[in-house]
């Protein structure tokens, strides 16, 4: 067993962990180094995938736009149940974020005058997204904080790693964790009392999603074995447009920007529907334009909808939306007619690690950031692009946390955290080889949530998923099998599909993307409004 000590360790290598990893390579105070862990290779997560853009709210610049009307928007969108705090913190934020990034290397889209180009996306009242490469934002960010990091010389980095536990002592404190690297099939001890999660969302939980392979729960998992709170677990929010591509193990985003830039929503028998389900048609928010193409789809028995991109025309098109363009080539799609196939895929967890606004979870040393963290931003339902926005706030803000109260690793362990060490040290590596049998019981969940815990769920669809669940969780437990990545992905994702299902049977009512047709649905009055928001916890 290999041992070894941080300063800092990152649990994941996305927009969050790499925007916190280069604000403390900037500090001289972090002397035993930072660690990041990704459990593939960078560029491999979901942030690489964002083709939409990030919030800026620049009021100065953008004088359609101001910090209330952005706050509005994203509580709009959340149905209310936002931490109020919160969205006021990162809206305020937002300028400096920008700003930061452009410092950091990144090109935001310019218009005809030099000046940043502000685009529309749904459910927000003016143009306030900055994109980069007309749809590669993502991408595009994590590029420049991957050339930042490499100039520094005190950050480095696992690959093919995943964190399998947290080391959490008798006094509920984080001091260090375990990793396993499955290319090697090798564990080590990293002692360090600054851990942050920051490892994405739970997409592969589910049939369809635009998640990549990784996205398994695993942060999200990890906190939860260790004793950290849970919170807003139900909300799983369904992208209304990600391309159809039949039979396909992720399913590509085909950015709500499209829709901001013109382009309507037909069914397969050409009719325009949207208007039939919300005053903003096209434009309304996520939940309200999936369930819409969830019953369309259902009326027309098709497994898909069209985009009609024809009204912003081909060419232009081709030029704004590379990324989709090139997509659409990939996959055989022919969209010259106007035509794109779309389906609502499961693309964001609202929920997850209880944070407050310093990204402390209920464990004292304990960090988490980006969308593995339940911050109460997003409230019932995500606003478009606050994701990214979101993902470097907290990652700024927890670098000054850190730098401002470090906490060094015990030089003795207690033996609550050596019996940790040793279950691993014991483990038998000749095991059973069972990767198709775990393989085929990952399918089995994914079914399972996409049938009974999807865009529209109720008592019973919940009952018949937490039983499949169940009988999933013991049968794994019985399997012999040796450790591998793909049986501890399978551990976590068995772990947090339970709480999610339990979560939604426990919330009675219909509010943003939880929708329970067997239900009434919630509205929040402007009191409920002004306090805290509402949360279930899960302990």
């Amino acid at each position: 067993m290999k041992y070894s000590k941080y300063s800092v360790v990152i649990i994941g290598s996305g927009i969050s962990g790499l925007f916190l990893a280069n604000k403390l390579a900037l500090s001289k105070e972090l002397n035993d180094g930072i660690l990041i862990v990704t459990k593939d290779k960078l560029f491999s997560g979901s942030s690489s995938l964002a083709q939409g853009g990030i919030v800026s709210v620049i009021p100065e610049i953008n004088l359609k736009d101001s910090i209330e009307s952005h706050i509005k928007d994203t509580i709009n969108a959340g149905c209310g149940l936002n931490n109020i705090s919160t969205v006021q913190f990162v809206s305020r934020q937002s300028s400096k974020i920008t700003q930061d990034l452009i410092n950091f290397g990144v090109k935001f889209d310019e218009n005809s005058k030099n000046q940043l180009n502000f685009t529309l996306e749904g459910a927000h009242s003016c143009p306030r997204i900055l994109h980069a490469n007309g749809d590669s934002t993502g991408r595009v960010i994590e590029q420049a904080l991957c050339e930042q990091l490499e100039k520094a010389n005190n950050v480095d980095l696992y690959d093919n790693t995943m964190a399998i536990e947290l080391l959490i002592d008798d006094d509920n404190s984080a001091k260090g964790v375990i990793v396993y690297n499955w290319a090697n099939d090798t564990y080590e001890v990293i002692y360090s009392s600054n851990i942050v999660i920051a490892t994405g969302g739970i997409g592969q939980i589910y049939k369809n999603t635009t998640n990549p392979a990784e996205s398994t729960a695993d942060g999200i998992a990890l906190a939860y074995k260790a004793g950290a709170l849970l919170s807003d677990m139900e909300f799983v929010q369904f992208h209304p447009t990600a391309l159809y591509v039949k039979d396909k193990k992720t399913s590509p985003l085909v950015s709500e920007s499209v829709r901001g830039e013109g382009a309507k929503l037909v069914n397969v028998d050409g009719e325009y529907f949207a208007k039939n389900y919300h005053y903003l048609a096209d434009l309304a928010p996520r939940d309200v334009v999936a369930r819409a193409i969830r019953q369309e789809m259902i009326n027309t028995n098709s497994d898909y909808v069209y985009l009609d991109i024809s009204q912003i025309g081909i060419q232009k098109f081709k030029t704004r939306f590379p990324t989709i363009t090139k997509l659409c080539h990939d996959n055989n799609i022919d969209f010259e007619n106007g035509l794109i196939p779309v389906v609502p895929s499961e693309h964001y967890f609202m929920g997850g690690i209880k944070t407050d606004l310093s990204s402390k979870t209920s464990l004292n040393n304990l960090y988490a950031i980006g969308e593995c963290a339940s911050t109460g931003l997003h409230g019932a339902n995500r606003l478009a692009s606050n994701s990214l926005l979101e993902c470097a706030v907290f990652a700024d803000s927890l670098a000054d946390e850190l730098i401002k109260n470090q906490v060094a690793p015990p030089k003795k362990h207690s033996e609550k955290i050596m019996n940790i060490i040793d279950k691993y040290i014991a483990i038998d590596a000749e095991s059973l080889d069972e990767t198709d049998e775990i393989q085929s019981m990952f399918n089995q969940l994914k079914n399972t949530m996409s049938d009974n815990v999807g865009i529209v769920r109720n008592k019973k669809s919940l009952d018949n998923a937490l039983k499949i669940i169940d009988d999933l969780d013991l049968k794994l437990s019985e399997l012999h099998a040796s450790n591998s990545r793909l049986k501890y992905e399978l551990q976590n994702a068995i772990c947090v599909a339970k709480l999610i299902t339990l979560a939604a049977l426990n919330r009675k009512d219909s509010i943003g993307a939880h929708y329970r047709d067997d239900a009434p649905k919630k509205v929040v009055n402007n009191q409920e409004r002004k306090g805290k928001y509402e949360t279930i916890l899960v302990k």
